[in-house]
């Protein structure tokens, strides 16, 4: 993001004051996680263009003035520790999303293995929206104190642990509640990772965030891909089959319990202070595309009466089509990962296909992914590839309904790029906010409500299916559920501004804010 490309040259030099809002306001303070993960935007130039003139490259030095003029406490990173966070990250993101894809190919056998019903599936299916939601608004307020490393490693053993325990548990009960605990370190991990590539590579965060979104992708093909494999490897137990992705996450935690240890990296600023994130304003964009810092007369501009206003996400149009459109991609994307593999067994593919099958689905998302971003920021208007997206999904679930294993593989690609509607709306929530402070607020409120939206839609599929005994209706639903997605991708992608909507005047008094000039 572009305050990732400011802190770097904050660090060669002080930050000049800034007229109005800023005066009288307190130095940052050291090692403050600010809220929630900002969405990266890896189509912005200014994560991609290193660092300027005079600022360090690479990690910090030991002594090098910070944004408020006083030398930055924490040791510098040597070469080892550079490429064991390097790892750390990597390997931390590999861990993101087994525990759920693994479970989708070996649904059937956990099903027949428990006893449980199809409602209780769909529940299970459900439960990873259910724990982001629930889980992941604490990880900025744990992070606040030790910074995102021990949160972090908290977050790889309980994927360990959740993992492992849960196949071997005892009962559905014991197998939900191993299920929560890896969902819950996933929750904290996915809202850190973002926070821990800005801490440790601020002028490499495009580079990185490429690194990361790479091998997530990467873990979730191969859990889907090789489930079955290591379920018959095993004699055909499907509990040892979800029981060996603990192996990488256990490896995880090895890696992260020294750099847990280890304060690395900038220290950021807290919230209001000078030079803090949600004091810069981010650049202006020329047909979606990012060209500069914007003037601070021009970043939100006050309305002519001169009174000071203040934004309401919950007032704002966009803010709920960004919201909504999270949730329901959100919705299809656990819908394909619970259920896809399903829906090709019940069409006669063996097990180990159908796992291959959610594999190229998933998969899709490593090249998709890089490319996306670059696509939405060259436009000016996102709505037609959010409407492409759209379409590839109704398309995908049409297949599915007609010649569900005669074209299997050309279902599974259009579903595949269908799931990328996941890049698109982290790269619009970056670009329908004016201020860095404000896509903070917006990707917060987009994704908890996103996150909510998306809990019962799953759970109805499995009851549907249960009762119909087959895919008509659930397959129905899903386009339904596909035709409100594309609608509301269309929304979100005309270009507006969360700034420009909702406002309301400020209170009167000392604390309001005035106009600056």
């Amino acid at each position: 993001m572009p305050e990732d490309d400011t802190r770097c040259r904050t660090a060669a030099r002080p930050l000049p004051p800034q007229a109005g809002r800023d005066a009288g306001r307190p130095a940052p303070g050291p090692d403050a996680v600010t809220g929630p993960a900002v969405p990266s935007d890896p189509a912005d130039p200014a994560t991609h263009s290193g660092p300027a003139a005079g600022a360090p490259s690479g990690p910090p030095v030991p002594g090098a003035p910070s944004a408020s003029g006083t030398p930055a406490p924490s040791a510098p990173p040597s070469v080892w520790r550079t490429r064991l966070l390097i790892a750390g990250i990597a390997l931390a993101a590999l861990n993101l999303r087994p525990a759920i894809t693994s479970l989708g190919a070996l649904l059937e056998e956990v099903r027949d293995g428990l006893g449980i019903s199809g409602a209780t599936a769909g529940l299970l299916t459900s439960l990873p929206s259910l724990c982001f939601a629930v889980f992941g608004v604490m990880a900025p307020r744990l992070a606040k104190r030790g910074g995102p490393a021990p949160v972090l490693l908290a977050g790889m053993a309980a994927i360990a642990a959740g993992v492992l325990l849960r196949p071997f548990a005892g009962g559905t009960a014991g197998f939900l509640a191993g299920s929560a605990l890896a969902l819950a370190g996933i929750a904290l991990s996915n809202v850190l990772m973002p926070v821990a590539v800005k801490r440790w590579f601020p002028d490499r965060v495009g580079t990185m965030t490429g690194l990361y979104s790479m091998t997530l992708a990467l873990g979730t093909a191969l859990a889907a891909a090789s489930a079955v494999p290591a379920a018959e490897a095993f004699g055909g137990s499907w509990r040892a089959g979800l029981a060996v992705w603990a192996l990488p996450a256990l490896a995880a935690v090895l890696l992260w319990l020294p750099l847990a240890r280890v304060r690395t990296g900038r220290r950021r600023g807290r919230t209001g202070g000078p030079g803090a994130a949600g004091d810069r304003e981010l650049p202006q964009q020329r047909n979606g595309v990012r060209t500069g810092a914007a003037p601070a007369s021009e970043s939100v501009p006050e309305p002519a009466d001169g009174v000071p206003r203040a934004t309401r996400i919950t007032r704002s149009p966009t803010a709920w089509a960004l919201g909504c459109f999270f949730g329901f991609q959100s919705t299809a994307a656990y819908i394909t990962m619970g259920w896809l593999p399903q829906i090709f067994r019940d069409a006669g593919l063996p097990a180990s296909t159908a796992g291959a099958l959610l594999a190229v689905t998933m998969g899709l998302g490593v090249p998709l992914s890089f490319l996306l971003p670059r696509i939405a920021a060259g436009m000016r208007h996102q709505s037609a590839l959010a409407a492409a997206l759209g379409l590839s999904g109704l398309l995908g679930y049409a297949g599915l309904y007609f010649a569900p294993a005669a074209g299997a593989w050309a279902w599974a690609l259009l579903l595949g790029i269908s799931n990328c509607a996941f890049p698109l709306v982290l790269t619009l929530i970056g670009m329908r906010s004016r201020t860095s402070a404000g896509v903070i607020r917006l990707s917060a409120f987009a994704q908890s409500t996103g996150y909510l939206i998306s809990v019962p839609g799953p759970l109805l599929i499995g009851v549907l299916y249960q009762h119909s005994g087959g895919w008509g209706l659930p397959l129905a639903l899903m386009s339904g559920l596909m035709v409100v997605q594309l609608g509301l991708g269309v929304r979100a992608g005309r270009q507006r501004y969360i700034e420009d909507e909702g406002r309301r005047p400020l209170p009167a008094g000392p604390a309001a804010r005035t106009p600056a000039g």
